[in-house]
């Protein structure tokens, strides 16, 4: 099946006489057993529900994995994903990370004996220098949240590889739809599928994906003792989601291009950034590896001040500290997202500016959206290059 096909029509594996088009939702906690003294295929949904089941095959297909694994929260999913380490044990992480990321490894992990410590994934060399023997984990994300640093899979693969490091890859900010990291020789992809995954703002849920074998059994058995399973109706919601999500992501990074093309040429904004601008650092990597560059755009204020009043002034763009919804949102990462990073001698992750501004934009009508940025930006350069219809018509022919 071509792609949008298949997020259409998810696996159909549970038995049902009445053959519904959409996969019933086992809102139950137990099931009845044929015997007395053997388990059935399932008993207890905490340990497997049909409708989660349904859900992490679908999440495995269309992440190209063999394993997919539906958790409570995305920071539920990460936090399965350091059960794979154990005392001892140095998880290396990328510089720049979401905020929730930063608190479980800085504060949380050393209760567990788990040792952290960052390095620039965007410079394979420096990645592969500061590896040490008791580094097990390479935990990144690309593009990286708030700034949207790119890294190289291929060469992080090739690293990892050699050295005996596992290489998780955060893919929150693309989705399967556009970077299928394990196709680039990643391990394990962590999801908040709370963002583009579902799409509708009304879910909380983390996945857990992965080909090896031996990765899956050890993540299976941490979700079932540790009870941070999705439940079924949230289940049900995501694949709900997931279903329309190629539609959903294709208008939102046209909109996210057209947009970030009209902040560059008309406003005196200082740094925009987005992966697919011709001058974004990463800009060759990323359309290498990538289908398109989201719908996250982040930028410089030019003041702290300035920044607030940006935010407190958009209508359409409501404030809100997540991202990937239908409808847009607009945030400071060092108020919300990433309120709680900071920098000590043992984990240094890279300074967020005050004055950034992070969009996340929807799929509302792009005209509509610029004349909200423009009301709230104000003082736009004088020399304009280009009006919003030229920018429209681009944007019609780039995906991001």
């Amino acid at each position: 099946m071509k792609t949008r096909t298949r997020y259409v029509h998810s696996p159909r594996q549970i038995e049902n006489p009445y053959d519904p088009t959409s996969v019933p939702i086992f809102q139950t906690a137990t099931f009845g057993q044929s015997e007395a003294t053997a388990f059935d295929e399932f008993d207890y949904s905490r340990s497997g529900n049909p409708t989660r089941q349904v859900l992490e095959q679908q999440l495995a297909r269309l992440e190209n994995a063999q394993h997919a694994f539906a958790f409570a929260s995305g920071m539920a999913a990460l936090s399965a994903l350091l059960r794979l380490c154990k005392a001892g044990d140095e998880i290396l992480v990328g510089d720049e990370i979401y905020g929730g990321t930063f608190r479980l490894l800085h504060d949380l992990a050393p209760r567990l004996g788990l040792k952290a410590r960052t390095v620039d994934t965007t410079r394979s060399a420096c990645v592969a220098k500061a590896i040490r023997p008791e580094t097990k984990l390479l935990l990144l994300e690309t593009p990286s949240n708030p700034t949207l640093r790119i890294s190289d899979l291929e060469a992080l693969s090739s690293i990892k590889k050699a050295r005996g490091v596992t290489l998780a890859v955060d893919n929150t900010m693309l989705s399967p739809y556009l970077q299928n990291p394990l196709d680039h020789g990643v391990d394990v992809v962590v999801h908040s599928a709370t963002k583009h995954l579902n799409g509708h703002g009304d879910v909380m849920a983390g996945v857990v994906m992965t080909s090896d074998d031996d990765i899956a059994q050890a993540i299976g058995f941490v979700q079932n003792a540790e009870g941070s399973a999705l439940g079924p109706f949230d289940s049900w919601l995501l694949l709900r989601g997931l279903s329309t999500l190629p539609i959903r992501l294709e208008a939102q990074q046209r909109n996210a291009k057209v947009i970030a093309d009209w902040l560059v040429q008309r406003y005196s904004m200082g740094d925009v950034y987005f992966p697919t601008l011709a001058d974004h650092p990463g800009w060759e990597i990323q359309v290498r590896q990538a289908r398109g560059g989201g719908c996250v755009i982040s930028f410089r204020a030019g003041s702290y001040e300035r920044a607030q009043r940006i935010v407190q002034d958009t209508r359409l763009f409501r404030t809100s500290v997540s991202f990937g919804c239908f409808s847009s949102s607009i945030s400071i990462p060092n108020c919300m997202s990433h309120a709680c990073v900071h920098e000590d001698a043992l984990f240094s992750t890279k300074a967020i500016p005050d004055d950034l501004v992070r969009l996340s934009v929807g799929i509302e009508d792009v005209e509509d959206l610029i004349e909200d940025l423009d009301l709230a930006l104000g003082q736009p350069v004088q020399n304009e290059k280009e009006g919003v219809g030229s920018l429209l018509t681009k944007g019609a022919t780039i995906d991001g």
